[in-house]
């Protein structure tokens, strides 16, 4: 398992890179609908990453991670998905929808697998 703050600065480095990214080709992303939703695609993987950051953040300060760092990532998100496109904003919130799904139940497996260990030593 990959320490919390190693984990921390890999998210934060990719979510600064994918953020300069996606400012680079704002006119790229917007020019079709295709790219348009490619945008608010790209927009949910920053949803991801800022969610990362800020849940390693809590994790290592010993706070109890919650929904307000899903929502203020959202946020955060959604603010970059609007600077780009304003179907952006749509596009992203649905594949953050997605994103969190799988998150939690990936979550949700590795939680019972580490339960399933602690009880057999």
């Amino acid at each position: 398992m990959v320490a919390p703050s190693k984990s921390m600065l890999v998210s934060l480095l990719l979510f600064a890179v994918t953020l300069s990214l996606l400012e680079l080709y704002r006119a790229k992303f917007a020019s079709s609908e295709l790219m348009t939703i490619a945008g608010g695609f790209i927009s949910s993987l920053l949803f991801l990453f800022m969610l990362t950051f800020i849940g390693n953040y809590q994790e290592s300060a010993g706070v109890k991670t919650g929904w307000g760092a899903v929502v203020l990532a959202e946020i955060i998100a959604l603010i970059v998905a609007a600077t780009v496109h304003r179907v952006c904003i749509t596009t992203c919130f649905l594949f953050s929808v997605g994103l969190l799904y799988e998150v939690d139940k990936i979550s949700g497996m590795t939680l019972t697998k580490t339960e399933s260990k602690a009880r057999r030593y």
